[in-house]
């Protein structure tokens, strides 16, 4: 399990598929500004509430040259559902190996009513268009967080 990253860092390199079998890579993202949020559990109520909020704000997010990706642990199939049943219209990437996750420092120990486990960590950076980590959000508060990054991708 790696470490949280920093502003400053290069972003790790990754090509994972999204929920329509597609394969994203940063590298193909080159140019554009990218939110790589992190969220622990498609359909569960604060991954909902965030991935519906991303999706009201990405024209805005368009317009400042950002990419929005989602990434989960979830199978592709659960993206694909999670997708069609909010109308997501951004990629949902799935990493079920956890190497992505873990090389963002989003993958490691959680607890929950006293039981520790390992899991995704909702956290959110912001990445630009050379592929540089400008903004980390380590743990993330849903109520207003896509307003937050949109305004700080359009500060950059």
């Amino acid at each position: 399990m790696a470490e949280i990253l920093n502003p400053g860092d290069k972003a790790p390199a990754f090509a994972l598929h999204r929920e329509n079998g597609e394969k994203v890579s940063l590298q193909s993202l080159r140019g554009s500004k990218v939110v790589l949020y992190f969220y622990p559990r498609a359909n569960t109520p604060g991954c909902t509430q965030e991935a519906i909020a991303f999706n009201g704000k990405r024209k805005d997010f368009t317009r400042a040259n950002t990419v929005i990706l989602g990434v989960s642990a979830d199978p592709l199939k659960a993206q694909e559902k999670f997708r069609d049943k909010y109308e997501i219209a951004f990629p949902l990437l799935s990493d079920e190996t956890h190497k992505m996750l873990s090389a963002y420092g989003a993958w490691g120990k959680k607890s929950l009513y006293g039981k520790t486990f390992l899991g995704v960590k909702r956290m959110t950076y912001l990445i630009d268009e050379k592929g540089v980590i400008v903004r980390v959000w380590p743990k993330v508060k849903v109520a207003g967080h896509a307003e937050e990054v949109l305004a700080e991708a359009r500060a950059i």
